[in-house]
């Protein structure tokens, strides 16, 4: 790790910062692209991830941040009977776009314009998840009951097989 942070991870940091959550991103030389690089490299386990799932709201198009543990896989049809949502693929460019940062670096916050986002329930079973921070080498650790006020999302069950 060295002490400066690249772009992507410094727009992060700052937008912590500057909003007075003094959480650290941390970059790694291997990495943190997929919730398993990102256990590993964090050294916790899978379920500790946040991960950052970007959906296209069909009716919409606005885009729809998922939170959901590492371990765990969304279930879509869920998500959309509870919320109302209709949930579709986002692919690169439309993430690069409306959120900001590539995929497997996309952070709970800082993105180009407010997100609808949904935080997976699961997150609350740990005492410390890691995020996202903007590149596929950055996290930052925090504590899951930061998650609500730091992205204004709702707690929902949105993992299969319950």
């Amino acid at each position: 790790m060295g002490s400066e942070l690249r772009n992507s991870a410094n727009r992060v940091q700052e937008y912590l910062a500057s909003n007075g959550f003094s959480f650290e991103v941390k970059e790694f030389s291997s990495s943190t692209r997929t919730a398993q690089e990102a256990a590993d490299s964090v050294g916790c386990t899978v379920a500790q991830i946040a991960k950052s799932l970007v959906f296209r709201e069909k009716t919409t198009g606005h885009a729809i941040l998922v939170i959901a543990s590492g371990s765990n896989r969304v279930d879509i049809k869920k998500i959309e009977s509870t919320t109302g949502l209709k949930l579709g693929k986002a692919d690169g460019n439309f993430v690069k776009e409306k959120v900001g940062y590539a995929i497997g670096g996309v952070p709970p916050v800082g993105h180009n314009e407010p997100l609808e986002t949904l935080l997976d329930q699961d997150l609350k079973n740990h005492d410390v998840i890691w995020a996202a921070a903007g590149t596929p080498f950055a996290v930052f650790q925090l504590k899951p009951t930061d998650l609500e006020p730091l992205t204004k999302g709702r707690w929902i069950d949105l993992s299969e097989g319950r």
